[in-house]
């Protein structure tokens, strides 16, 4: 199959104030903008294909969530395990109760948020669009695939709120399931280039609209049991979910992993995730080293105990090693001469690690060619909470104090 990428200028799509309750359609200035988003509308609404399209999070491989065929084509392209369920994307309230509900109710009395549990009401109010997945229950009547749920009782769906992605599920009036767009187990594709490395040939069509700004996957949580839980940190941070919840979520559980034998919820929860060629190790923050000389001779005897065997090395610096950007200044001869160096820095703040992470390690791995990355972690709150959970599948457990 012939894979096509199309730019599109987000900046040209607009949507009214009101569009994520009523579903009203997007004004979109750039022709073509507009003809590429027809042409994958046309794509998830008319066939069995799919789709890759930019969400604010990563790139989503994107297929009619009504569709059985269009969903298994999914898991064949990423080589996805088809007892990992996926996220449905919608582009309004008004699209979740009529496509997935099959509720056409409309007028000035009827609440918009029927099908729609209470507890979730002040979070989705405050944060859709945006990168937050949510659980419901599936209606007895829906049209959703089951394989989208992997035949269980609840399913899981978001409003994104990148233009692009917001558009083209609003224009093909089709409720989406999309994945990130990779192959299974490999970072999460954050640019069209890293879709187009490992989906090249597997679908007609990437649409290009630049970078991702979040930089990791949604915040999925699950306020159908008491108490709530959260299934997976992402775009959102736990701080969020509980200031922005209300009483119902003071009490918010962190389940990030599924027990054994129970079924994955959301995915995230199972399997290897997140993972370059290359070998990873994660250094665990423990405490406050005191200076550059005890941060480097710390640094130098985990390379020297644990790099056997590795010539090419990528260390990527967050907010104790960011001062480390020259090699020779830092390292001794006898390390420099034994192993090449690839020094990265991923940034201080969370937002800045959290945005440039999958690209980083996807550039280290893919354009360096190293044989292991090193990866400096963060302290598990704020952003850091999704950070580490990404960091820690990535590297299989590999990890280090530090």
């Amino acid at each position: 199959m012939h894979t096509k990428i199309l730019k599109v200028n987000p900046k040209s799509i607009e949507f009214s104030k009101d569009s994520w309750l009523t579903g009203s359609l997007p004004k979109i200035k750039d022709k073509s903008t507009e003809d590429a988003i027809n042409e994958a509308a046309n794509i998830i609404k008319n066939t069995d294909d799919n789709v890759a399209f930019p969400t604010e999070t990563v790139y989503g491989l994107g297929g009619s969530s009504l569709n059985d065929n269009s969903v298994s084509n999914i898991y064949k392209a990423k080589n996805r395990p088809n007892d990992n369920p996926l996220i449905s994307h919608i582009s309004s309230i008004d699209q979740l109760n009529r496509k997935i509900f099959n509720d056409y109710k409309s007028g000035p009395n009827i609440d918009p948020l029927r099908n729609i549990p209470k507890i979730y009401h002040g979070l989705i109010q405050k944060l859709w669009p945006g990168p937050l997945t949510i659980l419901l229950h599936v209606p007895e009547s829906s049209a959703l695939s089951k394989l989208t749920t992997v035949n269980q009782p609840t399913f899981a769906v978001r409003m994104p709120s990148d233009p692009v992605a917001r558009a083209l599920i609003a224009i093909s009036d089709t409720p989406i399931a999309a994945p990130s767009a990779n192959a299974s187990t490999r970072p999460s594709p954050t640019k069209a280039q890293h879709v187009w490395h490992d989906l090249h040939g597997k679908i007609p069509l990437i649409l290009d609209g630049g970078s991702c700004s979040v930089g990791v996957e949604s915040t999925v949580i699950d306020g159908l049991c008491t108490p709530p839980k959260l299934l997976r940190p992402g775009g959102l941070t736990y701080e969020n979910i509980v200031s922005l919840g209300g009483d119902e979520w003071s009490g918010c559980q962190v389940e990030t992993h599924a027990k054994k034998n129970e079924h994955v919820r959301t995915p995230g929860m199972k399997y290897k995730h997140y993972s370059p060629s290359a070998s990873v190790i994660l250094l665990i923050p423990t405490s406050k080293l005191n200076n550059n000389t005890d941060k480097v001779t710390l640094l130098e005897k985990i390379i020297k105990d644990h790099g056997k065997g590795y010539n090419k090395i990528a260390i990527l610096t967050t907010q104790q090693l960011d001062n480390i950007t020259d090699q020779s200044a830092w390292f001794s001869n006898d390390l420099i001469q034994t192993h090449q160096f690839i020094i990265k820095r991923l940034g201080i703040k969370g937002e800045e690690i959290q945005a440039n992470l999958f690209s980083t390690l996807r550039q280290v791995d893919e354009e360096d060619n190293v044989d292991l990355i090193i990866v400096e972690g963060i302290n598990e709150d704020n952003q850091g909470l999704a950070i580490m959970n990404r960091l820690e599948k990535a590297a299989g457990g590999h990890c280090l104090p530090f």
